[in-house]
C-alpha cells in the first residue's frame, strides 16, 4: 500500500498551530518528515515566513532562499545560541532530534522555552516519533500531523472547526 502524500492545505494548517501555539518548542510528529520539509518550503517561498532548517553539516539554511546558511551555526549548540539571540520572528525546524542533549544544549532550550517578547521564534522538532529529554517536560507542546489528517471538521458555536 502506498504511502498517502501529505497535502499543502494540512501543512499549512500544521504551521498555523505552530504559529498559533502558546509555547516556543514544539515537537511535530510525523511518519512524512521528507514530505512536511517539501510543503513547509513551499508555503516559505510563497507566503514569505520566516522558516530555517538546521542540519548538521551545513548549519541553519533558509527555506525560502535555497543554500542560505546562517554562518557558524553547524552545531546545534550555535544554532539554539542563534535562535535565542534572533530579534526576528522564525520558526526553526530540527528533524530526527536525538534526546541525547549536551548540558548547554538543554540549557538553551529551557531559554528559548522561556522567551518572552513580541518577537515570537519557535522551535520546531520534526520526526517519526519524538522523545524529548525530562528536563523539557511542561515546556513544550505536541502536534502529531497525521491526526490533521483524519480529523473531521465539526460544527461549534455555529462554525466548522477542526
Amino acid at each position: 500500500m502506498a504511502e498517502k502524500k501529505t497535502e499543502l492545505p494540512v501543512v499549512k494548517k500544521l504551521l498555523d498551530r505552530i504559529v498559533q501555539s502558546p509555547q516556543y518548542l514544539i515537537a511535530l510528529e510525523t511518519r512524512q518528515a521528507a514530505e512536511v520539509l517539501a510543503q513547509m518550503r513551499v508555503l516559505a517561498m510563497r507566503g514569505g515566513t520566516s522558516i530555517y532548517l538546521w542540519e548538521p553539516q551545513g548549519g541553519l539554511a533558509s527555506l525560502r532562499e535555497s543554500g542560505l546558511y546562517v554562518p557558524g551555526s553547524k552545531r546545534m549548540t550555535d544554532a539554539l545560541r542563534y535562535v535565542l539571540q534572533s530579534m526576528h520572528f522564525g520558526i526553526y525546524l530540527f528533524v530526527d532530534f536525538d534526546a541525547d542533549l549536551k548540558p548547554v544544549d538543554a540549557l538553551l532550550l529551557r531559554r528559548i522555552a522561556r522567551l518572552q517578547g513580541a518577537n515570537e521564534r519557535k522551535l520546531v522538532f520534526v520526526g517519526g516519533h519524538l522523545e524529548l529529554p525530562e528536563e523539557l517536560d511542561g515546556m513544550f507542546e505536541r502536534i502529531t500531523a497525521e491526526d490533521d489528517e483524519r480529523r473531521p471538521l465539526r460544527l461549534r458555536d455555529g462554525r466548522w472547526v477542526s
